[in-house]
């Protein structure tokens, strides 16, 4: 693992989740939750797409296992994207 693969590294291009939540209010908890985690700056859902993904934009390295747990305790799953398309 590196520090790419465990961690979302602060800026503008952020991390993108995949989530098996398809309801808006599913969403917007998950949203809630992932906003309450210390370093995290903003969560855009994209509503467009199935499965459903939301990014996630940092002020600080914060710990993909951190949102997995986040999204965990909204009874739904998170599952990091690549960071750079192939």
């Amino acid at each position: 693992m590196s520090l790419l693969s465990e961690n979302v590294i602060p800026g503008n291009h952020g991390k993108i989740f995949g989530t098996n939540a398809e309801e808006k209010k599913d969403l917007e908890e998950i949203k809630s939750k992932v906003l309450s985690i210390a370093g995290v700056k903003d969560v855009i859902i994209n509503l467009e797409i199935y499965p459903r993904e939301f990014t996630v934009h940092t002020t600080k390295l914060v710990n993909i296992k951190d949102i997995e747990d986040a999204v965990i305790s909204a009874g739904f799953h998170a599952i990091p994207k690549n960071q750079f398309e192939l």
